[in-house]
């Protein structure tokens, strides 16, 4: 992170912090891993973003809108413009879990020989940042958006009040959800919403509720 200029790292339920071996494997980046700020979930560390990219090599169903690293490190740039953006990493062992995955609005996959495409964590961060500092010299090439991004607090707000009204109207079996909400996700995570869109959503179905 250092070497290509990012300093910002949130840390999701690290099995131990401070570490004397993240210490010792620092060496010269203290300053970053002394600043780590450690989250107790996914959520509270997305709290703010306009845009999250889950970095995954692993092929899933009802997946979001999926670019290449070069390609998802222009998209992200082009979001930070506006606002905080994040890069999604999953632990050492088992990367991201899709529920953690669908939190985010976009995928980025790493391209890898397809017989053997497993990167550690380290070899992975280290392609994501490296891509983002190759694209810096582009970022004044990115269209603005075109409106205030709706953040990720704000899209779960819409979520919720989705899922309450999808139950009491009759809609929504919790027994049988048939994945509802990570269909609902991979919808507005395409449509790349606005704040104001999003309060106008909310709005109607505070109507609709009423």
């Amino acid at each position: 992170m250092k070497t290509m200029g990012l300093d910002k790292l949130y840390l999701v339920n690290p099995r131990s912090f401070p570490d004397k071996e993240a210490e010792r494997r620092a060496a010269g980046a203290w300053e970053i891993l002394h600043a780590a700020v450690v989250c107790t979930s996914l959520d509270e560390a997305l709290c703010g973003t306009s845009l999250a990219a889950a970095v995954t090599a692993r092929p899933r169903d009802l997946s979001h809108e999926v670019f290449d690293a070069r390609q998802g490190a222009r998209e992200v740039l082009g979001y930070a413009r506006g606002g905080p953006v994040a890069l999604v990493f999953g632990n050492e062992t088992a990367g991201l879990t899709t529920a953690e995955a669908s939190k985010c609005q976009i995928f980025v996959n790493i391209p890898a020989n397809p017989e053997y495409s497993s990167l550690n964590l380290a070899s992975a961060v280290q392609v994501m940042v490296y891509e983002l500092r190759m694209a810096l010299p582009d970022v004044s090439s990115f269209s603005p958006q075109p409106g205030l991004a709706a953040t990720f607090d704000d899209i779960e707000l819409l979520y919720r009040h989705l899922e309450r009204l999808a139950i009491s109207s009759g809609f929504l079996n919790l027994k049988e959800p048939k994945r509802f909400e990570q269909r609902m996700r991979r919808l507005f995570a395409r449509a790349r919403l606005e704040k104001e869109e999003v309060n106008m959503l909310r709005g109607i179905l505070s109507a609709l509720e009423k």
